[in-house]
Order: C-alpha cells, then structure tokens, then sequence
C-alpha cells in the first residue's frame, strides 16, 4: 500500500507498485489534466510537482512516493502559479494546448526556485517540454511576465 498527498488530500493506492504515477493519478483519480505524451520522460506533458520539484509521471513507479506530497495542474496554487496562469492567458501562449499543463507546471517550479530567471535559466528548467505548435517565443515572454508581475 502506499500512501501520498495528492492536492492537499490523503490518497492510497495498494495496485501494482510498477503502476506508474501518471496512470494512478489519471484512471484511478480521475484528473485527466496531466497528460500522456511519450511515456519515456521526454515530452514532459505528465509533468507534476513531486515534494515541491517538477516530476515526469509517466516513468515514476507509485512505489517510489510513498509518503509525498504531490501537486497535479489541478491543484497548482500561490502567487507563482496564479502569476504563471495570468500571463499564460495574457500572452495567448496556448495554441493546441496539450502541452500547456506540463509547461505550466514547469514554470511554476522554475519561479518559485528563480524569481526572476534569465533567458537561460528559463531555457534550462522548461528543456524537456516539448511544444509541437512552437510556442515557445510565448512561453518564454510569459515567464518574464509572471516573475515581472511578482515583484511588486
């Protein structure tokens, strides 16, 4: 059995401890937010803060979390995530948006590590999500936006 934080609730799970968290948090949880996209870690659509650190879902066994807090697009909350969202609206940075979740979830943890990050420090934490519509121009003005916006 293992048990874990899944937005802010107590959640367990005794299936398959190989089961890889993406699917628990899909089809046993019912959010679909975080996205299947590769299945190898490369895409980053499933992307998920583990214990405060961006995490791909898709490769991480259930075992391994035991005891953690886990946050889904679903329940990404605070300053950095509400300045992140604004700006990702602000921008119209989604096209197809099925990346988007992975994305957000990714700038989100960059912003609360780096509050004001560089051209490549955004380049560096947001390597690994992939966008197939080529936002990235958008994605990247919307980080400078929210770390902007959170100065004040």
């Amino acid at each position: 059995m293992v048990t874990f934080t899944l937005n802010g609730k107590e959640r367990s799970f005794d299936g398959d401890p190989d089961t890889p968290l993406l699917w628990v948090i899909r089809d046993f949880e019912k959010l679909t937010g975080t996205k299947y996209g590769c299945g190898v870690a490369q895409c980053g659509a499933c992307t998920v803060h583990l214990d405060g650190m961006p995490r791909r879902s898709c490769i991480t066994p259930i075992a391994t979390i035991d005891g953690s807090d886990v946050v889904t697009i679903e329940g990404i909350s605070g300053k950095e995530a509400q300045a992140v969202q604004t700006a990702w609206t602000g921008l119209d940075v989604p096209q197809c948006g099925y990346c988007q979740s992975g994305q957000i979830m990714s700038a989100v943890a960059l912003l609360q590590m780096v509050p004001k990050p560089t051209d490549d420090e955004i380049d560096g934490a947001m390597t690994g999500n992939l966008c197939r519509c080529a936002t990235y121009h958008r994605i990247r003005a919307a980080i400078h936006n929210a770390a902007n916006s959170m100065e004040g």
